[in-house]
């Protein structure tokens, strides 16, 4: 497990690797309630490790603290909601 950061301010999560952002996972506010999920990115030198998995389920629990759904467009991100039916209760329907 990596340590996954959260930027409200830039409404990001990431993950670091010494001065490198391994990954990042970018989302929209829509309304307090509805976060979108518009890009998911894990550099090539990083592929592999399911760093692209670790920041969806720091979102997931984020989104469960906060009361918050979750619309994931970005491709990767859709999949994921698709597969892992764990995270049904933050989908946005």
């Amino acid at each position: 497990m990596h340590n996954v950061e959260h930027e409200p301010a830039n409404k990001r999560f990431f993950i670091q690797d010494n001065d490198d952002t391994a990954a990042v996972m970018t989302y929209v506010i829509s309304s307090p309630e509805l976060y979108i999920i518009d890009h998911t990115l894990v550099e090539n030198a990083y592929r592999g490790q399911g760093l692209g998995d670790e920041l969806i389920k720091a979102m997931v629990e984020y989104a469960r603290e906060n009361g918050i759904k979750i619309l994931p467009l970005c491709p990767f991100a859709k999949g994921r909601f698709e597969h892992i039916s764990e995270y049904a209760d933050v989908l946005h329907q």
